[in-house]
């Protein structure tokens, strides 16, 4: 497996957050055509500072489904984190943003929203079996304003 390079990755993140604002929610280019993205902003666990992060979602019922893969890497991605430290998060879906409370899901039900996803999106089965962690499985619910 190719080692993990941060900084590429926190590039290509920056031009498709870039671009998902740009066109309303909407990925015209590379690997995330057609892809239901989502742009999650955690609070720095360690800094308190705003991170955004693009991911691709489920949804199961009301709910949003995240999964920490960072591809199969051997650590859990630093949003993980954050959402652990501060589980309240804003979320970008299409032109709507909105307040979300994060909730790390235990098995049984960790395991059916991943094997739901891994379905859909058949590269989380193998990101699994890319790494020995168990991959923690996020749902975000919608916070009343």
């Amino acid at each position: 497996m190719a080692e993990f390079n941060e900084s590429a990755m926190r590039e290509f993140n920056q031009k498709l957050i870039e671009e998902f604002r740009a066109n309303g929610g909407k990925v015209l280019r590379g690997p995330f055509v057609g892809a239901p993205l989502l742009l999650l902003t955690t609070t720095g666990a360690k800094s308190g500072r705003p991170f955004t992060t693009p991911l691709v979602y489920t949804k199961d019922g009301d709910r949003i489904v995240i999964i920490a893969s960072k591809a199969g890497a051997p650590k859990h991605p630093a949003w993980y984190h954050n959402l652990k430290a501060h589980p309240t998060t804003t979320i970008e879906i299409g032109k709507e943003k909105f307040q979300a409370k994060a909730t790390i899901t235990k098995d049984p039900e960790r395991q059916r929203l991943f094997d739901a996803q891994a379905k859909a999106m058949p590269a989380f089965a193998g990101y699994q079996k890319n790494t020995t962690r168990q991959i923690p499985v996020i749902v975000l619910e919608r916070m009343q304003s």
